[in-house]
């Protein structure tokens, strides 16, 4: 009998490309690099060249020099005689239509931005209809100013977020009805249809919101990939997704939990992330809604991380920008786990960097800028998570009597 051997099919290659500039240092570039390859992982790219590029900003025709496409052309060029040829190039920023055509029209090869790479995982995550409709407007706005170059790459019919088809090829999970002779007209139309569906589930969602009784509601925020989700199991007890990835929660999931003999609702948002597309902020209105109708943020940082400082940052701008600021708020810092330092050596007389700072120093500091408002736990290994749960019920407790006080009787001190 014939045997026949399946083979797995091999990951598309990318190649990364980024600038250093007066606002962005080569360290930063490198970071944002970083996290670009990690995107690119999450989409089921394989990094294998990263390029960069001193600049006073971005070219307003190609992103970067001339000097530096032909560099790029040329590791193409050399790439195409071996196994694995370079199958697309991502570019750290987003890219106008200009940029998008002349780039493309020099290197020969499938051009990603940050934004359309992020809409990408977007719409390979998306699970539940509000999530795939979200994703699609998304996309559609996205697409919308960059019609005429897109037109030559819609070559996939179906599948994709608007259909429900299957994972794709990196960069071209796009809306599944899309054909090549789509028009502005048409995508227009199809963007308000999309609207009205999200303003009928946010009604929907609304009323959800109201029925949920008088429960105090906490909201998991932060960035991407910090371990959300991880709470949220730990804290409910349930089996919410969670995985080494980024954005691996789309969907908004509410829980209701108990600590001690007190109830409250926790609910478990999108992650953020820099340069977070505003057409993704605004077509996730109906799911951050979640957080802007909390009574309560927690707020969860990877202190493992080297830049999670930025992150809070980031995560907090995001915050403002949803008028969700100003909202109490437990900074949770997880992942102590996984924290390292670096001791100094006895002769060095350079200041003390943040990777020779131990976690008990960065402790202290922490805790004297917040007081009470930050813990340090492992969601992982569970390592200081009955202080976590304490520090928890005091502040839902406390929210709870100034809400409802007439049920201080039930949740009395403990």
């Amino acid at each position: 009998m014939k045997e026949f051997v399946i083979s797995e099919a091999k990951a598309e290659t990318a190649v990364l490309v980024g600038l250093i500039t007066k606002e962005q240092d080569e360290a930063k570039t490198k970071e944002y690099l970083d996290e670009l390859e990690f995107l690119a992982d999450t989409a089921g790219a394989v990094t294998i060249k990263r390029f960069k590029q001193r600049t006073g900003g971005p070219n307003s025709t190609t992103y970067v020099g001339k000097g530096k496409l032909e560099e790029i052309k040329e590791f193409i060029k050399q790439k195409d005689d071996e196994e694995d040829p370079v199958g697309m190039v991502i570019f750290d920023d987003e890219l106008s239509a200009q940029q998008l055509r002349n780039i493309e029209k020099e290197l020969q090869v499938k051009i990603l931005d940050r934004t359309s790479l992020i809409l990408d995982i977007f719409a390979m995550r998306a699970k539940t209809a509000n999530a795939k409709t979200q994703v699609e407007l998304a996309q559609y706005q996205y697409m919308l100013p960059r019609l005429t170059r897109l037109w030559t790459h819609l070559e996939r019919q179906g599948g994709g977020s608007g259909s429900g088809g299957g994972k794709g090829s990196v960069g071209l999970r796009g809306p599944g009805e899309t054909q090549l002779e789509m028009d502005r007209r048409i995508i227009l139309q199809r963007m308000s249809l999309l609207k009205k569906r999200l303003a009928e589930i946010d009604k929907q969602k609304t009323t959800q919101r109201k029925n949920r009784g008088r429960l105090i509601r906490v909201a998991l925020v932060g960035y991407t990939n910090v371990g959300k989700s991880t709470i949220m199991n730990m804290l409910a007890k349930s089996d919410v997704f969670a995985e080494n990835k980024l954005f691996a929660t789309l969907d908004t999931t509410v829980r209701k939990v108990v600590i001690k003999n007190l109830p409250f609702l926790l609910a478990d948002t999108v992650g953020f992330i820099r340069k977070l597309p505003t057409t993704l902020v605004d077509s996730f209105k109906s799911t951050l809604d979640e957080v802007r109708e909390a009574d309560m943020l927690l707020h969860v940082v990877d202190i493992s991380h080297p830049d999670f400082e930025e992150q809070i940052q980031v995560v907090n701008q995001t915050l403002k920008e949803l008028g969700a600021s100003d909202k109490p708020t437990l900074i949770v810092f997880n992942k102590i786990d996984n924290y390292h330092w670096v001791d100094k050596e006895p002769d060095d007389l350079t200041p003390p960097t943040k990777e020779n700072t131990t976690l008990d120093e960065l402790k202290h500091t922490w805790m004297a800028r917040q007081g009470v408002d930050c813990i340090f736990i492992s969601a992982k290994d569970r390592e200081n998570i009955d202080e976590f749960r304490e520090v928890l019920y005091k502040k839902v407790r406390e929210l709870h009597v100034q809400k409802y006080p007439y049920n201080d009787f039930l949740y009395p001190e403990i």
